[in-house]
C-alpha cells in the first residue's frame, strides 16, 4: 500500500514509440521465472459483452471475456479464483505465498482443471517491461493505489481497469472487487451470488449478536511506534469488516484521517480507542501493551482487545478482506466475538 516509484526502462520506452510508429518493436528479454503460464480459460456468456467499467482515471471497455489477467491489485486474485478464472499475474503485497494465493483459496485454485500458478510480480515498484511480456488482454488494479501516469502506461499495453474513483485508494469494499470483477469476466450473476453468501454470513452474525449494533469497534496497528499507532478507517477494508460485524466505527477517527484510510495517533490520545472492541493486527511490542496510558483503557482492563499476531492467518485474513478470505475469519473469530457477547451483556 505504498506509492509506488515508476522505473521505466529505455528498453520499453522504445518498444512503445515503435509499437505507436508501426515498426517492430525490440526485443525484451525476461527472467525465466516470469515466463507467462497458459492462459485459463474464462467462458462468459456473449451478451455479456462489450462491459464499460467506470474508474478514477475515466472508464475502460471489454470487448470479449479476457483470457489473460494481470493484476496490480494486490486481492482480486481471490474474486477471480471464486468465479473459476486463474490470473496470469498477481501482485504479491506479502506473505511470500506461491502464486500469492493464501490458505482460504487453495480449494479454488486446486479445483481449476490445468491451472498453473501466476506469476508474481513486485507490488512496490511497477515493472511494465514484465508486464507487457506477459502479453495480458487486461489489467486490473481495484484494490491499488495507481496513479495517473501508472495507469497511463499500463493502458498502453492493455485495456486497464483502475481503482473506482467513488472511494479513497485502497478503500474499495470487497463486494464491489467482486461485483466488478464479475463484471470483467462476464460472471455478473455468480459474482452477486457469491456476494449474498458472504453477506449472509455476517447477517448471521449480527443476527447472533444484536448488541452490536450498539457498540463500538476499531481495528488498529503499532505502525508509528515508538511515537503513535494507527486506527484504520470505516473506508478501509478493515474498518468495513468491523461494520460488517455490526460495530459502529468511531467518527473521529474518520475525521483525523482525512482522505487516507487510518489515522496516526499519538500515544497520548489513546483515549480515542478505548471502544468497546479493538482488533489489534501485527505484533504489538512490548513497550507499547506495558504503556500506562495504554493499561489504563477500559477495553484493556476488560479484555476486549483481540490481539492478532502477524503469524496468525487469521490476521492475513483480514488485511485481504475478500470473498473468499472473509469466511475463514469469520468462522476463526467466532470464540472472540462470543466471549465479546457476553462481556458487553455484563456491563
Amino acid at each position: 500500500m505504498f506509492k509506488r516509484s515508476t522505473v521505466i526502462s529505455l528498453l520499453f520506452i522504445l518498444a512503445l514509440l515503435a509499437a505507436a510508429c508501426g515498426a517492430p518493436a525490440p526485443a525484451t528479454t525476461v527472467p525465466a521465472e516470469a515466463e507467462a503460464p497458459a492462459a485459463t480459460e474464462a467462458p462468459a456468456a456473449e451478451s455479456a459483452f462489450p462491459v464499460t467499467i467506470a474508474h478514477k482515471y475515466g472508464s475502460t471497455t471489454i470487448d470479449s471475456a479476457p483470457q489473460r489477467i494481470v493484476l496490480v491489485g494486490l486481492n482480486e486474485q481471490d474474486s477471480l479464483l471464486a468465479l473459476g478464472v486463474v490470473p496470469v499475474a498477481t501482485s504479491e503485497w506479502y506473505g511470500a505465498r506461491p502464486g500469492a494465493i493464501f490458505e482460504w483459496a487453495q480449494d479454488e485454485y486446486a479445483a481449476i482443471a490445468g491451472a498453473e500458478l501466476p506469476v508474481v510480480l513486485d507490488s512496490v515498484q511497477i515493472n511494465f517491461e514484465q508486464i507487457a511480456s506477459l502479453e495480458p488482454d487486461v489489467i486490473i488494479g481495484l484494490y491499488s493505489g495507481l496513479t495517473a501516469e501508472e495507469y497511463a502506461t499500463l493502458s498502453q499495453i492493455a485495456p486497464t481497469v483502475a481503482q473506482p474513483a467513488e472511494y479513497i485508494d485502497w478503500g474499495i469494499p470487497w463486494q464491489e472487487v467482486t461485483r466488478t470483477i464479475g463484471k470483467i469476466l462476464g460472471k455478473s450473476a455468480e459474482a452477486e451470488a457469491l456476494i449474498s453468501g458472504v453477506e449472509a454470513d455476517f447477517a448471521a452474525v449480527r443476527a447472533q449478536y444484536p448488541q452490536f449494533q450498539q457498540a463500538e469497534g476499531v481495528v488498529a496497528t503499532a505502525y508509528g511506534h515508538p511515537t503513535s499507532f494507527y486506527a484504520f478507517t470505516s473506508q478501509d477494508i478493515r474498518g468495513r469488516i468491523i461494520a460488517d460485524l455490526g460495530f459502529q466505527n468511531p467518527p473521529i477517527i474518520d475525521e483525523l484521517a482525512g482522505d487516507e484510510y487510518g489515522a496516526s495517533i499519538s500515544y497520548e490520545r489513546f483515549d480515542i480507542i478505548d471502544v468497546d472492541l479493538v482488533i489489534w493486527v501485527d505484533a504489538m511490542p512490548e513497550d507499547l501493551r506495558s504503556n500506562p496510558l495504554f493499561t489504563a483503557l477500559n477495553v484493556v482492563k476488560d479484555n476486549r482487545v483481540y490481539y492478532i499476531d502477524n503469524t496468525d492467518s487469521l490476521y492475513d485474513a483480514l488485511n485481504f478482506a475478500t470473498v473468499l478470505s472473509l469466511p475463514y475469519a469469520i468462522e476463526r473469530m467466532n470464540p472472540v466475538l462470543e466471549g465479546l457477547s457476553q462481556t458487553l451483556q455484563g456491563n
